[in-house]
């Protein structure tokens, strides 16, 4: 159960939470994001980033360790979900911290796209 005011994915093939860790914001990822999953994860992540906001954390973790893939409609969802953050006052901008898993082929081509879309904002740790 999170602390947080943000809804919980949970499907037969996909599952996503948000929990404080520390001072930061952990956003763990689970399962087969395909399209099934886009519109609960475009309804959560603005949930994220409100949040975050709230709560003026400087760093929101994301876990991508877990799925074991996620098509281009989701991750349309993270590219607005940068899109609003490069569109905040500096003062109150948070980066994201992306947690990948190199041996998953899929991941080094969609992570890197999302983080040349925001290279000040976002970081890749495999």
């Amino acid at each position: 159960m999170s602390d947080l005011a943000v809804k919980s994915i949970s499907t037969p093939e996909f599952w996503a939470c948000a929990a404080r860790s520390g001072p930061d914001i952990l956003l763990s990822l689970n399962g087969n994001a395909d399209l099934r999953a886009a519109e609960p994860i475009s309804q959560m992540l603005p949930e994220v980033h409100a949040e975050a906001c709230r709560l003026g954390v400087s760093t929101v973790v994301v876990d991508f360790r877990n799925p074991e893939f996620m098509n281009s409609s989701c991750f349309k969802s993270f590219v607005t979900w940068l899109s609003d953050l490069q569109e905040m006052d500096a003062a109150h901008v948070y980066r994201l911290r992306v947690l990948s898993d190199a041996g998953k082929h899929w991941q080094k081509r969609s992570l890197l796209a999302l983080s040349c879309f925001a290279v000040d904002l976002v970081s890749i740790e495999a």
